[in-house]
């Protein structure tokens, strides 16, 4: 009876699977109980190859370790674990311009005692150096330039005012200076607006700190 039963089921399983896609196995094909594990040698080939690929990794990274190595000077060759930061380099270069301005390198240079020629930077991007060029032609300044100008006029500007506030009310005209104070904040909050935008556009290691209350107050009392 059983077996009647069955029968049945392995003859409509048999007629689905020609209707499979092609390369697809089903789970129940004796390819997956026939497979054999991996032989030994296959294992050690396996190995071998990750070796091989490590061998290979640790070749280029002396490679690039000896590159990064001939870019350091002199003095610091050899010594790459040494070199916590960039001062590191810059505190050997300076070592060496004094030791040169010690010895006078520097006294019988080509040009020496006359202008330096500032009508092109050699260390500016080409392109920059051109636009600057035709700003300074023009007798312009690039924006951030404008900027600072501004930033720092006003500032000046802005802390006479409040040292002149501050005077009175240690005069003890608390009313002029409450109305004072808010007028100076809002002076305050838009030049730091300014600062802000000055730093978004100024050249790396140019930027400033704006104004804060709280510190310019302490350094009136």
């Amino acid at each position: 009876m059983a077996g009647a039963l069955v029968a049945p089921s392995a003859r409509r399983l048999a007629g689905f699977l020609p209707h499979l896609r092609p390369g697809l196995r089903p789970i129940w094909s004796s390819s997956w109980i026939d497979a054999e594990p991996p032989s030994p040698s296959s294992s050690s080939s396996a190995s071998s190859s990750s070796a091989a690929r490590k061998k290979l990794s640790h070749r280029l990274s002396s490679v690039v370790d000896a590159i990064n190595d001939r870019k350091l000077p002199p003095e610091l060759r050899g010594r790459a674990n040494a070199v916590r930061s960039e001062t590191d380099i810059v505190n050997v270069v300076e070592q060496r311009i004094w030791h040169s301005m010690e010895e006078g390198h520097f006294e019988n240079l080509p040009g020496k005692g006359k202008p330096l020629n500032l009508s092109t930077n050699t260390h500016a991007d080409p392109a920059e150096d051109t636009l600057y060029r035709i700003l300074s032609r023009n007798g312009c300044a690039p924006e951030w330039v404008e900027l600072n100008k501004e930033i720092r006029s006003r500032i000046a500007e802005w802390r006479s005012a409040l040292k002149k506030a501050w005077a009175k009310r240690s005069n003890h005209e608390d009313s002029e200076w409450l109305e004072d104070s808010k007028a100076l904040e809002a002076q305050m909050r838009d030049i730091n607006d300014k600062v802000l935008r000055y730093n978004l556009i100024v050249p790396f290691g140019r930027q400033m700190l704006g104004l804060k209350w709280e510190k310019e107050i302490a350094r009136l009392e």
